[in-house]
């Protein structure tokens, strides 16, 4: 598992990688709540909703490079989607694609679980 991580970031790349997990993951779960609000559910909420479940994975860090990867996935679906702006969509599957590249950093669930382990001895 440890080879889908290029770094574990700490010091000041790991606060500007948690800086762009929190960013991203506030935007994927605020266009989520936007979307469930005042309307009742058909299925085109779908991605937002998936959107929305992954930026909470991203935000702790769980799966960080396929949570990304499913990130700029379903932002450029959404993006792509008829009648829709594809602006905030296209910086968020880029947000995502990033993540997905760096990795979740060393503030993250994924550094605990797959990052290096100090050998006491």
């Amino acid at each position: 598992m440890q080879r889908l991580f290029s770094t574990f970031a700490n010091g000041w790349p790991g606060v500007g990688l948690l800086i762009q997990r929190v960013l991203t993951s506030i935007l994927l779960v605020r266009f989520g709540i936007i979307e469930l609000t005042g309307k009742s559910f058909s299925p085109a909420m779908a991605p937002q909703m998936i959107a929305a479940c992954a930026g909470i994975l991203l935000l702790v860090g769980l799966w960080t490079p396929v949570v990304g990867t499913l990130i700029a996935a379903i932002e450029l679906w959404i993006a792509f989607a008829p009648g829709t702006d594809p602006w905030i969509p296209l910086v968020i599957a880029t947000f995502g694609v990033t993540v997905a590249m760096i990795g979740p950093g060393a503030w993250s669930i994924d550094a605990r679980l797959f990052g290096r382990k100090h050998i006491v001895t």
